[in-house]
């Protein structure tokens, strides 16, 4: 079926990169125009188990075991290894890597990755970061915390006429009394008096002057909440007395100057975060490790929470709101319908029902055509796949070949995983299971029939013959030659040529 890609509608979508490869898992940010005319998607890459080492699977594996232990579920615990294994299938990576994919690689739609916490047993879910240029995983800084281990624990509510025992100067600090003795009125003519004071100050300041060139500028600063703060704070500290607070606005040393982040900052300042936001978003520990290292933590946060009240921000949120209105929102994905490379035509055209061989009317010559799916076992299917290495000469039934495309994985678990999942070896032959091991670790598919000889592929041996010439040259030129100072210079080269002429000198004599 045809589909209509929208940024509303579909978000997430299939990639094919490879015939033979699983599909890339893709979250769709914007589609573009090039100038050829073709259409080309921007996307967020997520990445499968199978893409990042067996070093990061593991802390993969603990961090797993640790959500497990704060929220008190055990899911693992009531599946089958058949279910265990497909589970890890679902598990996603998301980055923050961006690239740009051709609309036309778009196969399948709707595989919306969930978080961790509320995936099933059909979708896709995540719960870690990987940054494919560092080779790490950090855990996910979008996440709703939720736990023992970032809520309080709220007491029990008193009863009346109960006393309350705790230490209150240790639970909060009183900087406002509602029962004051003075009016509202008066509340409002000293923070206005507040106010003229900051206005006086920053004209009285040189770097103000500078940042804030006009009065009108400079008045709005004053008004903001950091002075007001220190006026109510000031009220609160003196008793609400006005004659006693007014005179703290205006010190020996000149009025009183409360600047917040919005004015601690520089144009060239400004400048570089709203360049970091653009490209982190709010990921506020990159920001000031890549752009401003220079500032605190708690100082940009601050400062984007009041940036965000600015007209600056209005404007930036205009013009992105008309770049996203001039960009394409729709593109037409035709269905795609070209045969896949790694489909097994039989001799006739039709599609065979075992690996090719329809009935007892065509026998393959190679018996290994006629090997059951690798991954589910099944001796019928409408179309099969060739799969894994050429030399190997596996096959997957139509089903399981989506699910390879989809998982990037087997229903089944393989020989080495079933040998991880159990503690005792399958194999009493240190010889066959150091091999079995090797193709695990290579990422080739190893076959799990019941039978040793299908399950291990021996490696062509070879023989090192040794000449009658070259074991001569051995005892004859020990001083030339010095085996123990060259085997412990094993990259050092041998002087052949200066053996072979000793050689030829002590043959002739």
């Amino acid at each position: 079926q045809a589909a209509n890609m929208t940024g509303s509608e579909v978000d997430y979508v299939y990639f094919e990169n490879s015939s033979s490869n699983p599909y890339l898992i893709r979250r769709i940010e914007e589609l573009n125009k090039t100038a050829s005319g073709n259409v080309e998607a921007k996307v967020v890459c997520f990445y499968r188990r199978r893409d990042i080492s067996n070093t990061l699977i593991m802390l993969a594996d603990k961090h797993a075991k640790e959500i497990e232990e704060e929220s008190e579920t055990t899911v693992e615990a009531d599946l089958t290894d058949k279910q265990k294994h497909q589970l890890k299938h679902r598990e996603l990576f998301l980055s923050r890597q961006y690239e740009s994919l051709p609309a036309t690689h778009i196969r399948l739609r709707h595989c919306t990755p969930a978080w961790v916490t509320e995936r099933d047993s059909d979708t896709f879910f995540y719960s870690l970061v990987y940054d494919p240029s560092l080779k790490t995983l950090l855990a996910d800084k979008g996440e709703i915390r939720v736990g023992p281990r970032y809520q309080a624990d709220i007491p029990e509510m008193l009863l009346e006429g109960e006393s309350d025992e705790r230490e209150q100067s240790k639970l909060e600090v009183k900087v406002w009394d509602p029962n004051s003795p003075l009016t509202d009125r008066q509340i409002d003519q000293f923070l206005v008096v507040a106010r003229a004071v900051g206005t006086f100050a920053r004209a009285l300041d040189c770097s103000s002057s500078v940042r804030q060139p006009s009065l009108h500028m400079s008045a709005a600063a004053a008004s903001r909440d950091i002075t007001l703060f220190h006026a109510m704070d000031t009220l609160y500290r003196h008793s609400y007395d006005l004659s006693s607070a007014i005179s703290v606005l205006v010190p020996l040393g000149g009025p009183v100057l409360c600047r917040d982040e919005m004015e601690e900052w520089s144009a060239s300042e400004a400048s570089l975060f709203e360049e970091a936001l653009e490209k982190y978003g709010k990921d506020f520990n990159d920001i000031r490790q890549d752009f401003l290292p220079w500032k605190s933590l708690t100082s940009i946060i601050e400062y984007y929470y009041m940036w965000k009240t600015t007209d600056r921000y209005v404007q930036q949120k205009r013009l992105k709101a008309a770049e996203a209105e001039s960009k394409l929102k729709q593109v037409y994905i035709p269905t795609y319908s070209k045969p896949n490379p790694n489909q097994i035509s039989t001799s006739n055209g039709k599609p065979g029902a075992v690996n090719g061989a329809v009935g007892t009317t065509f026998q393959p010559q190679n018996p290994l055509l006629g090997r059951a799916c690798e991954s589910c076992y099944a001796t019928q299917s409408h179309q099969w796949y060739s799969w894994g290495p050429p030399n190997m000469q596996c096959r997957l039934c139509a089903i399981c070949w989506l699910y390879w495309k989809k998982y990037g994985g087997l229903k089944m678990p393989t020989q080495s995983e079933e040998e991880k999942l159990s503690p005792s070896p399958t194999t009493e032959d240190p010889r066959v299971r150091s091999h079995v091991s090797r193709q695990a670790m290579q990422g080739m598919p190893v076959r799990n029939t019941g039978s040793p000889k299908s399950a291990v592929k021996t490696r062509q041996a070879f023989f090192l013959h040794t000449t009658y010439f070259t074991k001569f040259a051995r005892q004859v030129c020990k001083n030339t030659l010095r085996l123990r100072q060259a085997a412990r210079r094993p990259f050092v080269a041998i002087n052949y040529a200066a053996i072979r002429a000793e050689c030829k000198m002590l043959l002739n004599s």
